[in-house]
């Protein structure tokens, strides 16, 4: 999978910068995620075409999906481009404004969207798990690489990129002598439960009970708590947006509903990935 970096920062990032820390997160997709994961991936960054959406130029992007970085959180300006220009293509975003208002540089919010676009590029699967305040029920957790540990960072080269979850961190069992979470920190002497989170994280679900989508952090947990404002400057260019937006089951006639419910156990999770 080949990922396209636009840089629409104008002159606040140029692009030998954008280079250097392409090339460390490009290290840790293939030292470190592909090692646990199985997945191969590479960011590469592209020109742009012109420094606003033109009907008449063609796409910047090349690869097989695209994050851009944006100067400030200019929600609609932003959308709109990836709308025109590359409409369709699995895409994030990296808004420096909002990655300097949660005091992290944004290479770490550059790792971040590129390891949840390569575990996850619709926005469209979801995992079993025991829902984190009511364990006796199960609800379907968004398949987001970082979120439940995105306040803890580590260094490559220099540059700061983000924590991530491993494969055994999706298993409702425990298993002996797993990881959880490639940096493996202990908080209260305890590392990474499966389908838990650490300080400064949380976790996005769909309850099946009330049919919604729903986020959990740890009880007063203000630093996750203002994460989660902060970030909701970013509107729909948010990945826990469009899990919302794919979510049909508003549209769905009763029938449907039924006949959902009494097929395979395997369809329980399709309306929520279906497009």
């Amino acid at each position: 999978m080949i990922i396209s970096v636009v840089n629409h920062t104008s002159t606040t990032i140029s692009d030998e910068e954008v280079q250097a820390v392409v090339r460390a997160i490009n290290r840790q997709l293939q030292e470190d995620f592909r090692a646990s994961w199985g997945i191969d991936a590479t960011l590469r960054l592209e020109g742009r075409s012109g420094l606003q959406p033109d009907r008449q130029v063609a796409a910047s992007m090349r690869g097989d999906a695209v994050i851009y970085l944006w100067d400030q959180a200019d929600v609609p300006g932003a959308i709109g481009y990836h709308d025109l220009n590359n409409r369709g293509i699995a895409f994030g975003f990296v808004f420096t404004e909002i990655s300097a208002q949660l005091g992290e540089p944004w290479s770490v919010t550059l790792s971040h969207e590129a390891l949840e676009l390569v575990g996850d590029p619709d926005v469209n699967r979801l995992v079993m798990g025991p829902h984190p305040a009511d364990p006796s029920r199960d609800v379907f957790f968004w398949y987001e690489m970082c979120d439940a540990v995105q306040a803890e960072t580590y260094e490559i080269d220099g540059v700061a990129v983000s924590n991530f979850l491993l494969p055994l961190y999706f298993t409702v069992e425990a298993e002996a002598d797993g990881r959880n979470d490639f940096l493996g920190r202990l908080h209260d002497g305890q590392s990474l439960q499966s389908f838990g989170l650490n300080p400064g994280g949380y976790v996005g679900f769909w309850d099946p009970t009330t049919g919604q989508h729903d986020t959990y952090s740890q009880k007063d947990d203000a630093t996750a708590v203002q994460r989660l404002e902060i970030k909701a400057q970013a509107g729909e260019a948010r990945r826990v947006v469009r899990y919302q937006q794919l979510d049909p089951s508003a549209r769905r006639s009763d029938a449907e509903r039924a006949a959902l419910s009494n097929g395979r156990p395997e369809v329980a999770v399709e309306p929520i990935g279906a497009r």
